[in-house]
């Protein structure tokens, strides 16, 4: 596909529902598929549960539903009493937004729970998690605060500076 010249296409209200509908209904089907799978897994192919095992599997369990819910609750479209569409909710599939970082995060919990039943070494990948809203925090938050350079002077603040210079020479 030859990529498209000019401004992007803007997507109409009752498309991003559609869409919405559709990602909500992929992520679901994948939280349930890697907890299905971990569980089955864990008790027909293992020797049994540990304590550490229930715990990180609640542990991701957790994880994943409240980021499911939390997506569920940002895609919740708005209708009228007629049943039209008022507000088609925030587009979950939109680049750079604070749903793909979700997306994200349900993504590693979902490995990390199946490829933890190989080893148990793969619940240390969902430390990734707070080691990049950190880059995030300082890339976006911390470092542009911090070395902001110095700002200018304005025409008030000059001639104030002026006049305490002229008093400093008398």
């Amino acid at each position: 596909m030859a990529p498209q010249k000019g401004k992007q296409g803007t997507k109409g209200q009752k498309q991003i529902v559609e869409e919405n509908a559709a990602t909500l209904h992929f992520y679901r089907n994948m939280i349930f598929g890697a907890n299905g799978l971990y569980f089955l897994l864990m008790s027909f192919l293992s020797d049994g549960y540990s304590f550490w095992d229930i715990v990180l599997f609640l542990f991701g369990a957790l994880i994943t539903i409240a980021c499911f819910q939390f997506m569920n609750f940002m895609a919740k479209p708005k209708f009228s009493d007629t049943n039209q569409l008022l507000d088609s909710g925030v587009d979950l599939n939109m680049e750079s937004g604070v749903a793909e970082h979700v997306k994200d995060v349900i993504i590693l919990t979902s490995g990390c729970q199946v490829v933890s039943f190989f080893t148990k070494y793969a619940w240390f990948f969902w430390l990734l998690v707070p080691l990049k809203g950190f880059y995030y925090a300082w890339t976006k938050l911390i470092a542009p605060w911090v070395f902001a350079p110095a700002p200018e002077a304005t025409a008030g603040e000059e001639k104030k500076q002026r006049k305490f210079d002229r008093k400093m020479r008398r």
